[in-house]
């Protein structure tokens, strides 16, 4: 018993101020970049180039985009909050989740903060010349294709928060806050404002994301949970589809632009 605190001892810890209790006080301050950051570094010549192929990308690239009604969403993966058996579906998903190690849900978790990061993402297109949407509602080709590829990729990060956060495996929190200091420090992949820069860059990140989601469905296979497979094989296929129309879009500009 000598190692338990007393309540006086409890009471008298509330009233020290701590280091963290004045951080907590301080004003939020931003990361500031430290490297030089080179911008608009495309000449006027190819900007012309990039934007004569806005009519190939409707024709092209607008169709590896699936009509809203025509797409998965989250819940359809997820336990019904409405129905009756919500609770149980809970337990089952909890006592399939346990049966999968430690280590697994770290890649999990480390996928689900990529895809949460989606603003970050967002952000970096809309810096693009000759691709950016001027007003949050342009109706150029480049635009609305980086609004609903964005809506498209939401679906991910909120299939695998939900799923995270009913597993009962992770420390959520913590999870949340990596992902507010993520989006709020920002992300400079030095693609400088350039459209051919900016669309290789993507095209990696499809790929990358495609072979990580579906390592992790078939590792979850392996461990006998057929549904979580399901989800990260369903987050792999849309990938491959991105990856497919960002690949599209480098090879026409090498084309053109050899």
């Amino acid at each position: 018993m000598a190692g338990l605190r007393s309540p006086s001892f409890y009471m008298a810890s509330t009233l020290r101020t701590s280091a963290k209790e004045i951080d907590l006080k301080k004003p939020f301050t931003p990361p500031r970049e430290v490297h030089v950051q080179v911008t608009h570094s495309m000449p006027p010549q190819k900007i012309e180039i990039f934007k004569s192929i806005e009519g190939w990308a409707e024709e092209n690239i607008l169709i590896h985009l699936k009509p809203v009604e025509k797409c998965w969403q989250p819940q359809d993966f997820l336990p019904d909050p409405v129905s009756d058996g919500f609770e149980e579906q809970v337990k089952e998903l909890r006592e399939r989740a346990k049966e999968i190690p430690d280590e697994y849900y770290v890649v999990l978790v480390g996928d689900m903060i990529t895809e949460e990061a989606l603003p970050t993402y967002q952000t970096m297109l809309n810096t693009l010349d000759g691709a950016r949407d001027e007003t949050g509602a342009s109706p150029t080709t480049w635009a609305m294709w980086t609004r609903a590829w964005t809506a498209e990729e939401n679906r991910h990060g909120d299939l695998l928060n939900k799923y995270l956060y009913l597993s009962g495996r992770v420390d959520m929190r913590q999870i949340e806050k990596t992902i507010q200091y993520l989006i709020g420090s920002g992300m400079d992949p030095r693609t400088e404002n350039n459209p051919y820069l900016g669309f290789i860059y993507t095209s990696f990140q499809e790929r990358a994301t495609f072979v990580s989601h579906g390592n992790t469905a078939r590792h979850a296979k392996d461990y006998g949970d057929i549904k979580l497979a399901q989800i990260c094989g369903t987050i792999a296929s849309d990938e491959k589809r991105h990856e497919t129309a960002y690949c599209k879009i480098v090879e026409k500009l090498f084309e053109i632009d050899p």
